[in-house]
């Protein structure tokens, strides 16, 4: 691969081709996504060990601390031994089968320094860090980007983990340099002598920095500063979890036993990407999750009459052209016999209806043929002026929705994937009546779980953090988040490590098989 890049400085127009470069992308299957390690730190009694595949080299040349001083340097990093390489693959496989491991991050960008300063951001933790094993050259130390990894073990296990990497021909590359802590410090000492002391909450600060100037002239400044400033907070608690309901009650099990399994449609367009995940949730509630395409429906090889719910996948469909949801809704509403078909399923008796991103941008554009929804906003470009793909935290309001009762109170995180999720109303006075009638399934909160309209917390920039709406009726409710995306524990990137299989977002597909009876 080869890019080149032109601009215009003063009257001269000038070009730079960067060197051609071999890019080579590799895959490999993860047995079991529940032991995979990351840099996220544990505060427990706990030993940081460096491997120095570099073995004490500490090469400076083309590394980060050269860049910053504009420099190229002497020597580069390389591989020093092919062998060891090999043989540190095969120990961190070894130890991650064993559980040995708490956390992983290779030595790159930035070398030790950052390695440790990005463990510790993960881990929203201080380090106590000791460098004295790694030679005079204190900046070669911290900052050289020789091949290697820091791990966290456990301070019980640290004498066997190193048994292991000595098996594998790892001995001379094992140091101890520390351990993480509780608070926001973040030292480095050797032989006593404090070298780098700084607070943690600081120092992301200024890892952000670059970020945050490239996002303010790419992206809406304001979301920008916005999101920078909220990284310099130290008292935010990061994610959290308050359940109002037994994570682990399957409200649907007792309809399950009778062995009937009520249809549900899940409906696609070209361009919808979620309804594999969708069906799979749907169908461990106890339902037979039927793929219905567009196609299906406006060529009569399918008709909705069969159906006991209903539920709109997300995705692209159309490519957002027109607006996110827009062609998908009037390929419905300007065809007689299809238009006829939804609005029968909408006013016909015990049925249920789901919207989710780009169904629920459709839906929304459905108003019409859907009873009690006349209030209903439209679903527009994110203030940030960006595609959101984040784990925001929401709280379940109270509202009629029937697939969230019992859920009411509950602050938990889900995932977000749009670039139109902002809710757009008339007027205040439209907004009034949609917060009066009591339509609001759910809102953003921050992770003080309080209701928000700051960016990040709140992706889109929604008036009173609003992400989810349903009918009078609570038997259709639309939302932008996705829970058919993290209804399985392990599909979160974040959870409480008490959950078992099963996430909170089940909970709203085992109440759609409830509500059905």
């Amino acid at each position: 691969m080869s890019m080149k890049t032109r601009w215009q400085e003063g009257n001269e127009e000038r070009e730079m081709t960067s060197p051609l470069s071999l890019v080579i992308s590799a895959f490999a299957r993860v047995e079991d996504v529940r032991h995979t390690i990351t840099p996220q730190l544990s505060t427990e009694d706990n030993a940081l060990l460096l491997i120095d595949l570099g073995k004490g080299n500490n090469a400076l040349g083309a590394t980060a601390l050269a860049q910053v001083y504009r420099q190229l340097g002497d020597k580069p990093a390389d591989v020093r031994d092919v062998a060891q390489l090999k043989g540190f693959y095969d120990a961190i496989q070894a130890l991650v089968a064993q559980r040995k491991l708490l956390a992983y991050h290779d030595r790159s960008d930035g070398g030790l320094l950052v390695t440790l300063a990005e463990m510790a951001f993960a881990g929203h933790c201080g380090i106590n860090a000791d460098i004295a094993s790694l030679g005079d050259d204190r900046l070669a130390a911290l900052f050289n980007e020789e091949l290697g990894a820091v791990i966290q073990v456990r301070a019980a296990d640290r004498e066997a983990v190193e048994s292991v990497l000595a098996q594998h021909g790892l001995a001379d590359c094992v140091h101890y340099v520390g351990q993480a802590v509780s608070g926001d410090r973040f030292v480095i000492t050797a032989n006593g002598q404090t070298v780098f002391s700084e607070s943690r909450t600081t120092l992301r600060v200024w890892w952000a920095e670059t970020t945050w100037q490239m996002q303010r002239l790419r992206d809406n400044p304001e979301c920008a500063d916005q999101e920078h400033q909220a990284k310099s907070n130290d008292a935010d608690p990061g994610l959290n979890v308050k359940l109002s309901f037994d994570i682990n009650e399957d409200v649907a099990a007792p309809y399950i036993a009778t062995g009937a399994r009520p249809k549900v449609a899940v409906l696609r367009e070209q361009g919808v990407n979620s309804h594999v995940e969708m069906a799979a949730a749907f169908h461990r509630a106890g339902f037979d999750a039927i793929d219905v395409h567009m196609s299906d429906l406006l060529t009569g090889r399918t008709g909705l009459e069969d159906f006991h719910a209903l539920v709109a996948c997300g995705g692209f469909s159309y490519g957002d052209v027109l607006g996110a949801g827009e062609g998908w809704a009037k390929s419905i509403l300007f065809n007689d016999r299809v238009r006829d078909e939804f609005a029968t399923f909408f006013h016909r008796p015990q049925t249920l209806a789901l919207g989710v991103c780009n169904g629920c941008q459709m839906m929304s554009n459905l108003r019409e043929l859907i009873p009690g929804s006349e209030l209903w906003p439209r679903f527009v470009r994110n203030t940030s002026d960006r595609f959101e793909a984040r784990f925001s935290l929401v709280e379940v309001t109270q509202s009629p929705s029937l697939l969230l009762q019992g859920m009411v109170g509950s602050q938990m995180p889900i995932a977000v994937s749009h670039g139109e999720g902002r809710v757009e109303v008339r007027d205040a006075a439209h907004l009034a009546a949609l917060e009066s009638k009591g339509l609001v399934a759910l809102r953003y909160v921050d992770n003080f779980g309080k209701v928000t309209e700051t960016y990040p917390a709140n992706p889109n920039g929604s008036p009173n953090g609003i992400t989810s709406i349903t009918t009078e009726s609570g038997r259709v409710t639309i939302m932008m988040p996705h829970p058919e995306r993290v209804f399985r524990t392990v599909s979160n990137s974040w959870h409480p490590e008490n959950w078992g299989e099963d996430g909170p977002w089940m909970r709203i597909f085992r109440n759609a098989r409830k509500q059905l009876g």
